[in-house]
């Protein structure tokens, strides 16, 4: 069985200035999480019509976050 895919652009018309090194999307496929090179880790709300917009950023990290993983309850 083949699924599609519709890609979709996490910035709009123009990218960040920081620089994105690790995407994850929750089960539920409403929040996309995104790590930086500068360290950050950023929710993004995603709606059913695939329109993003920015929740929460998360600073603390002192190195590049390049990978995500989710926690179990």
């Amino acid at each position: 069985m083949k699924v599609s895919v519709l890609a979709v652009a996490v910035w709009g018309k123009v990218a960040p200035s920081h620089s994105i090194t690790a995407v994850m999307i929750t089960d539920d496929q409403q929040t996309i999480v995104t790590g930086s090179q500068e360290g950050q880790i950023c929710l993004w709300d995603l709606s059913s019509e695939l329109k993003i917009s920015s929740k929460e950023m998360l600073f603390g990290h002192t190195a590049s976050v390049t990978c995500l993983a989710k926690a179990r309850e």
